[in-house]
């Protein structure tokens, strides 16, 4: 079965940092893309930023500079350190891994809210 393991959310003020952290199931090679997005109640879950296999990243505009992912293979794992968080980064945030067999699988979600 596989699992995506999401840890690191919380509650933190406007100018803080948080760190999120997803586990996955299977092996780095298993696994061509990874990422974070996130939703808040009324609207589309969005990209946050993707990392590829090769180490390739793209981020949404409004966190560019401020927001960094990162991929270790030998654990496969994803990271997502969030600097300079703002109220509007409030939201839940998600991890997604794009299986070469079994397609794209979603984590369950943690909760980030920036107080101002």
């Amino acid at each position: 079965q596989v699992q995506l393991v999401e840890s690191g959310g919380g509650l933190v003020q406007a100018g803080g940092s948080l760190r999120l952290s997803c586990a996955a199931s299977g092996t780095w090679i298993s696994i061509s893309a990874m990422g974070w997005y996130r939703q808040v109640p009324g609207k589309q879950r969005e990209l946050v930023a993707t990392i590829g296999s090769g180490g390739g990243t793209n981020y949404a505009d409004s966190v560019k500079g401020r927001f960094t992912i990162s991929r270790d293979n030998a654990k496969n794992t994803v990271n997502l350190q969030m600097n300079s968080l703002k109220p509007e980064d409030t939201a839940v945030y998600y991890c997604n891994a794009q299986y070469r067999i079994w397609g794209s699988k979603w984590g369950q979600g943690t909760q980030v809210t920036v107080s101002s």
